[in-house]
């Protein structure tokens, strides 16, 4: 191992030892915690994105990275070192010192070149364009941008820094041990044995690994390279067209940020928004979840049915009892978090106590003792650091604009704007934050896209009488679609990478796919029941409802019911589920009526063909 290397493990393996430290004797004050997560993040970038030497073997820092690297301890450690001058002060009232300026403008810019590094150029230029406005229209003075910026908790260390630190980072590492102990390989086994043999078995299998993986992973694009190496080539070779067996699996990896138990980072960041336990997310998640992957998982089926695509044998199956004896144990560590949560702790604790038990719990069979080695314990904690620095950096570039959107009212205005535009008309407000969303979201992480719909887009539909619980998971949900929206759809170019299929293609194949994702978030503002919020009958009503809607748009979609669909009957199921979205007894029987005339239809096919 080359010198460089070794320094990168180190420091990610101290960062991952101080946030367990600190998760088990409790976080020091705002500054320090966050200042020094920030430090570790911006390290880890600098020493990570230097690429490769000439021979194309060992990692390489060119000296300007060395530069920055000495400027991010140094810019951190001046918050740490000098808190009680820094809280002290009166805040836009003490003029900033020169050295308060000079540290403030460094992070700005670290932060900006660090994000660049890290997820790209759309959200660093976003910031940019931000703390433009703020200089210019928004006629803000320099030194009170630095001091809002730099010299707080409510710029870059705010609030998503400070979830990054807590919630993320730990669930992260949690999701890296899992990994390391064999968790994979028992998702994508105990899928190939429950649904490997029926129609359409391996895209199957793929949407349900997806959605039990993606709750540890969070991350649509990662979730697709794991799982998507087997599922993918496994679905070409059962026929499945190339564009269509990418889409699969983007659309499932995608699902998994909506999928409890342990959902995307954004999650916790909305908990924190919310004001309410992570838990109490979870819970809001949950129906609207099932129904994304029950409309998927049918689209499959509808698709492999009308195909006449059979499954595997079940010889080269694995057997669900088999896979449940040798490897059952390992859901442990999940079912440790869920009751830890339920218990009523917090969820760094909960975090905690899942890490805790994956080294015992893969000691209990010999089948999984031998993940259990120094080096394989070391490698995950390298690599949960490493995986956090993306969605840190994201969050500290993200504080710049809600930094921004504080001290200019932006927000305000922005809200007004939406009011106006859409007349005042909830639904055309609601199809404007839509396309609003997807667009802050394309080519960015889903943490940073929320964080700035929280607060340009939220306010707008909370004044129209949203629920303030629908409005967030609203635009929750779009900034995870933007990942499966054409034309900057990182999931399906991931996909893509294995699938080798047409990007067009597979883009319109995964709207398709991933239709119900989009009528969802329409379906729980106007219902907020299905977030499982108001009396036990209206629950119980707009979930039966609902996944009729569900069945009904997939089929739709599909072509495919019973027997293969007609014009008519794929408009009638398509227009059924429309008028579902929208609770109440009018729509349901206009719903009902079109379902029975296409269930009819099917019916005298199915007679006829026995003829």
């Amino acid at each position: 191992m080359s010198s460089i290397a070794t320094i990168i493990s180190l420091v990610a393996l101290s960062m991952s030892g101080f946030h367990l430290y600190i998760a088990w004797q409790g976080p020091p004050d705002a500054l320090t915690l966050r200042a020094t997560h920030l430090a570790f993040a911006l390290i880890l970038v600098f020493l990570t994105s230097g690429g490769l030497n000439k021979e194309g073997q060992r990692p390489t820092v060119k000296i300007e990275s060395f530069i920055l690297i000495v400027l991010s301890i140094a810019a951190c450690a001046y918050l740490v070192l000098y808190q009680d001058y820094i809280v002290s002060r009166m805040t836009y009232v003490d003029p900033l010192s020169p050295i308060d300026l000079t540290f403030g403008v460094i992070t700005i810019l670290l932060v900006l070149e660090g994000t660049r590094r890290a997820v790209g150029w759309s959200l660093p230029i976003t910031a940019i364009g931000f703390l433009t406005y703020a200089l210019t229209i928004g006629g803000v003075d320099f030194q009170r941008v630095i001091e809002q910026m730099y010299m707080g908790t409510e710029g870059i260390l705010g609030i998503p820094l400070y979830v990054s630190a807590t919630y993320v980072m730990l669930f992260i590492l949690f999701g890296a041990l899992v990994e390391r102990t064999g968790t994979g390989a028992l998702f994508m086994d105990f899928a190939m044995g429950l649904a490997g043999h029926s129609a359409g078995g391996p895209a199957k299998v793929s949407c349900i690994t997806s959605g039990m993986f993606g709750t540890v992973s969070g991350s649509a694009v990662a979730n697709v390279m794991t799982t998507g190496a087997f599922t993918i080539p496994l679905m070409k070779r059962l026929g499945y067209k190339p564009a269509f067996a990418g889409s699969v699996e983007a659309v499932a990896s995608t699902g998994g940020q909506i999928m409890p138990p342990i959902m995307g980072a954004t999650a916790f960041i909305m908990a924190e928004f919310l004001g309410v336990s992570y838990l109490t997310v979870a819970m809001y998640a949950l129906l609207p979840a099932i129904l994304y992957y029950v409309a998927l998982f049918l689209s499959i089926h509808f698709e492999a049915k009308k195909n006449g695509m059979h499954g595997l044998d079940k010889s080269e199956l694995p057997k669900i009892s088999k896979v449940l004896k040798e490897r059952g144990h390992l859901f442990l560590p999940l079912i440790i978090i869920i009751g830890t949560l339920i218990l009523g702790f917090s969820a760094p604790f909960a975090a905690l106590c899942g890490i805790m038990s994956t080294i015992p719990t893969a000691l209990l069979r010999k089948t999984t003792r031998e993940y259990i080695n120094i080096k394989n314990i070391l490698k995950a904690l390298e690599e949960g650091a490493k995986n956090t620095v993306t969605v840190a950096l994201a969050c500290a570039c993200a504080g710049i604009v809600i930094g921004v959107i504080f001290i200019t009212g932006l927000g305000l205005e922005f809200t007004s704007l939406v009011l106006s535009a859409a007349n005042n008309h909830l639904f055309i407000a609601l199809v404007l934050t839509m396309f609003a969303g997807i667009l802050l979201g394309m080519g960015m992480p889903t943490a940073p896209a929320y964080i700035m719909q929280t607060a340009l887009l939220v306010p707008a539909l909370v004044k129209l009488g949203v629920m303030v619980e629908a409005a967030h998971m609203f635009v929750f949900y779009f900034a995870i679609l933007s990942a499966i929206t054409p034309p900057v759809a990182l999931a399906v170019y991931a996909a893509n990478g294995i699938s080798r299929a047409s990007i067009w293609d597979s883009s319109i194949t995964a709207l398709r796919l991933g239709a119900t994702g989009y009528i969802i978030p329409f379906m729980f503002v106007f219902g907020p029941s299905l977030l499982l919020i108001g009396t036990g009958m209206e629950i119980v009503q707009t979930s039966i409802t609902a996944v009729i809607g569900v069945i009904c748009l997939a089929s739709g979609l599909s072509g495919y019911l019973f027997k293969v669909t007609s014009i008519w009957e794929r408009i009638s199921l398509l227009t059924a589920a429309l008028v579902l979205i929208k609770p109440g007894l009018e729509s349901d029987i206009i719903g009902a009526a079109l379902i029975t005339l296409t269930l009819i239809g099917q019916l005298r096919k199915e007679k006829i063909s026995h003829q």
